[in-house]
């Protein structure tokens, strides 16, 4: 069975523009990118339907490791468009997978499998060691976490001024692009899916409350009660949207779910094509998806700008890419200076206006 990695949130950012290291996984505010932004084609940054800039939805630190290859310098940065009339259009959604050319980064690995970068997180680490852990361990772990993402733009101001030498290099911060649209931020922590359908009411049920700390809040302890999707469509609902609910109730608060080469969760039956790889000819393979509960904490977020994901009225955003991660192949067409690739993938979505409803004599 294909090891799914769910995507949860952690503590809000103390601002939509706060900018932190490309290794973060998160939702929303602005990309972190790990090499200048002027030489990513301007383009790839724009909507395909109405031409002005796309803000981001998700940053994802996705390495690959399988029997053949180990890939460490690899991001997946998820783009939208924020115009009412673009919410629902394939065009309007873009997935950009940047990654490190240099060979020194191709290794032979050990047969391990490929999962997202839970060094990203590594503020859970000890969390997701200990099955046992309560959700007031994991509140008070998150409320952790929310002090070190404000503080970590601190830390890169003072690591600039700091003529000491060191033996090893800091990580890459991004100049904030303040003319990118912004849609509120948070970041991401990673458990492992179930891996049957057992026991899926009683984890729901036990699965009661998120601990996301408000921007301002003293409180460390505040916690947001779960929410009911109303998602059902009760005796009309088409068989493979149900399975969909199952899965989502399971852990209703995933904002997405990684599983490369794996298979999708699907919402509706569909004939995907995601087409081939445009650097180097191979089939695209399924990756990440994003998920419901994604949209209701950016509409429930802190500030004002919760109200500009309104239009947005996806069930999930199906990512796929090149299945063989291709960057051996530019290399030989590239000079030696290069140090990235930044190609577009494929992002195939799937909305609730376009669900199929199938009737039932029950």
């Amino acid at each position: 069975m294909d090891v799914v990695s769910l995507g949860m949130p952690g503590p809000w950012a103390e601002d939509c523009y706060e900018s932190a290291d490309h290794y973060t996984t998160k939702v929303g505010g602005v990309p972190d990118w790990p090499l200048p932004k002027e030489a990513i084609q301007a383009n790839l940054l724009q909507c395909g339907a109405c031409g002005i800039k796309l803000c981001l939805v998700a940053q994802v630190h996705a390495p690959i490791s399988n029997k053949t290859v180990k890939i460490q310098e690899r991001f997946l940065f998820v783009l939208g468009c924020l115009t009412p009339k673009c919410g629902s259009s394939s065009e309007s959604w873009r997935v950009l997978r940047v990654q490190k050319t240099c060979t020194q980064d191709l290794e032979v690995a050990s047969a391990t499998t490929s999962s997202p970068a839970v060094q990203s997180t590594s503020w859970l680490d000890d969390v997701n060691d200990d099955d046992d852990m309560d959700l007031e361990q994991l509140r008070k772990a998150l409320f952790e976490a929310g002090t070190l993402a404000s503080s970590r733009k601190k830390s890169v101001s003072r690591s600039r001024t700091d003529t000491a030498s060191s033996s090893s290099p800091k990580p890459r911060v991004s100049e904030v692009d303040i003319d990118m649209p912004v849609v509120p931020c948070f970041y991401i922590y990673y458990v492992h899916e179930e891996p049957s359908s057992e026991g899926l009411s009683s984890i729901c049920s036990n699965y009661s409350s998120l601990s996301i700390k408000e921007n301002g809040s003293d409180n460390e302890d505040e916690v947001w009660e779960k929410e009911s999707y109303e998602y059902d469509r009760a005796l009309t609902a088409d068989r493979t949207y149900l399975k969909f609910k199952k899965r989502l109730e399971a852990h209703p608060e995933q904002c997405f779910r990684y599983s490369y080469g794996g298979k999708p969760l699907l919402a509706a039956v569909d004939k995907i094509d995601p087409g081939r790889c445009k650097l180097c000819g191979e089939p695209r393979n399924f990756e990440m998806q994003l998920m419901p509960p994604l949209l209701y904490f950016l509409q429930e977020a802190p500030d004002d700008k919760k109200r500009l994901v309104e239009n947005w009225d996806w069930m999930t955003l199906m990512i796929y890419t090149c299945s063989k991660s291709c960057s051996e192949i530019i290399d030989r067409g590239k000079p030696k200076s290069s140090e990235w690739i930044v190609t577009e993938e494929a992002v195939v979505a799937q909305c609730e206006k376009s669900m199929p409803v199938r009737n039932y004599d029950w």
